[in-house]
């Protein structure tokens, strides 16, 4: 029988943590040293004729167009789906697997250029991520923050489609 320990004011309200496992360390990247040459190697002289590749100039990236006006929204409804995503099959909610085809299809539609297609994806792996780190099962709190944003994605997918048409 263990001698009774002292609970912690953590332990009393969120009960005791679960013991750590032990972690399989990442493998790290070491590049491979370099060799020094020992002694230079003399190049061939070649007759100066302008290379082909020197010729030709690159083309400009092209400029992308000013964000619309309803991007930042955007954004804030793709951080919203990208949370949903982890917390609805977190909470075996049935709508679960939906929330990534959504975002696809939010891709899709307004994924027009690169940069803005980065800017909602990233902004989608945010949503996802901060409540990864939070929530490794479904709680009360998981429960509620679900809830509080399919209110607010609706509110914000309501509030584009009305002023912006869609």
């Amino acid at each position: 029988m263990e001698p009774a320990g002292a609970q912690s004011f953590f332990e009393r309200l969120f009960g005791v943590p679960p013991q750590p496992q032990p972690q399989v360390p990442a493998p790290q990247y070491r590049p491979a040293p370099r060799r020094a040459p020992a002694q230079p190697q003399p190049q061939p002289q070649r007759p100066s004729a302008p290379k082909e590749k020197e010729q030709k100039a690159e083309p400009a990236p092209p400029v992308e167009p000013p964000p619309a006006p309803y991007e930042k929204e955007l954004l804030r409804l793709a951080e919203i789906m990208g949370s949903l995503a982890l917390l609805r099959p977190l909470c075996a909610a049935p709508d679960g697997p939906e929330w990534q085809a959504r975002m696809q299809a939010l891709l899709d539609a307004e994924g027009t250029t690169p940069g803005r297609r980065e800017r909602l994806a990233g902004a989608y792996n945010k949503g996802y991520q901060a409540y990864a780190l939070t929530y490794r099962i479904c709680t009360a709190s998981a429960q509620e923050a679900s809830n509080r944003y399919l209110r607010e994605g609706e509110t914000l997918a309501r509030t584009i489609s009305s002023r912006y048409g869609g």
